[in-house]
């Protein structure tokens, strides 16, 4: 059964009353001949669901790759700490993450990443600088980088060995627990944010929740495709998942993204899946063979994404997120207005 990851005896004593909440739409059938009132079986669900929304509370970070579509401008820096306008990318996953309720924050890092560490600490003479120039706005500003209340845990990935390597090095500290999976070079622009969006959908459902988008068929040899059957609104239920299918043989056209809420049972699929090309543990993998154990669902987020592991990407994002910046917005608009008014041919 998926629907419920805490191991609370209090949980395991009314799942034993009310059976598997998922396994009928209309009525519970309980495990025992004791009959209960229609009103105590919503109170103890509605206690369970509770008790769900509150352990999703931690989010990983695979931020250990060398960012090779980069270089030379990642050959000593993260390309997670490059900027959109003037925040860098891992600033925005993480800000969405503290949108959703998420608390700790589990970055799996590797070497030349120190900086991502010293963004998310206190910067005790930048603040004093600030302080002593009477610049209260901007010190307020680097003091809320990271809200009261938030943990930053960093782990180290020894080996780039893949998405499914990065994210089974947090079960030290993910234990058994849901979490959130965020890729900072996918900024995805919604409202709400993607994953108060798909958090909604696991707090109703109980269940691992991947964001997907609908891509371009001949784009499909670069994403994890999807097979899919509808469960209501912008939620489908994944009943297969192929990495990287050549255009014909692609399930669909639904692609995941840069998104995840998962379940605790795919670390113990994560352990067991072959290893591919060059050693690497593909993510995707795991969740094939997680469908097996429980339910998987698909959420159709709204909003738009930037692939900012691109050139091509980071410049949209770039443009996208200037034009609406609250200080220089209305005039880089301007000049992107003229730009495109005078007809004039950019230099190469």
């Amino acid at each position: 059964m998926g629907w419920v990851y805490s191991t609370s005896r209090a949980i395991r004593e009314v799942l034993a009353i009310l059976g598997d909440p998922m396994s009928g739409r209309d009525s519970f059938r309980p495990h025992s001949k004791t009959r209960f009132a229609p009103k105590d079986r919503k109170r103890a669900v509605a206690a369970l669901q509770e008790d769900i929304k509150a352990k999703l509370t931690k989010a990983v970070f695979p931020v250990a790759g060398i960012g090779s579509r980069f270089l030379p401008a990642t050959k000593a820096s993260p390309k997670e700490m490059m900027p959109i306008v003037d925040k860098p990318l891992i600033q925005y996953a993480v800000e969405e993450a503290v949108d959703a309720g998420i608390t700790d924050m589990i970055f799996i890092t590797g070497r030349n990443k120190r900086s991502i560490e010293d963004h998310f600490d206190m910067a005790y003479e930048v603040e004093s600088e600030l302080a002593a120039k009477g610049k209260p706005e901007l010190l307020e500003m680097v003091r809320s980088i990271i809200p009261r209340g938030i943990n930053c845990i960093y782990i180290r990935q020894h080996a780039a060995l893949g998405l499914g390597h990065a994210v089974l090095c947090a079960r030290p500290v993910i234990n058994d627990e849901p979490f959130a999976v965020i890729l900072a070079d996918d900024l995805i622009d919604g409202e709400p944010p993607v994953l108060r969006q798909m958090k909604d959908v696991f707090d109703r459902h109980g269940y691992s929740v991947l964001a997907v988008q609908e891509i371009p068929r001949e784009q499909s040899r670069q994403y994890g495709i999807i097979s899919h059957e509808p469960v209501e609104g912008n939620v489908e239920r994944v009943t297969a998942i192929v990495e990287k299918p050549e255009p014909a043989a692609a399930p669909s056209n639904l692609a995941v993204v840069g998104r995840y809420i998962l379940s605790p049972r795919i670390f113990q699929h994560l352990e067991r899946v072959a290893p591919g090309a060059g050693g690497d543990i593909q993510l995707t993998d795991a969740i094939a063979a997680l469908l097996a154990d429980e339910k998987v669902l698909a959420c159709r987020f709204r909003g738009t994404r930037y692939d900012c592991g691109s050139k091509l990407g980071y410049l949209q994002a770039m443009v996208a997120f200037g034009r609406k910046h609250p200080e220089i917005g209305e005039a880089f608009d301007a000049y992107l207005k003229e730009l495109g008014g005078t007809g004039k041919a950019i230099r190469r």
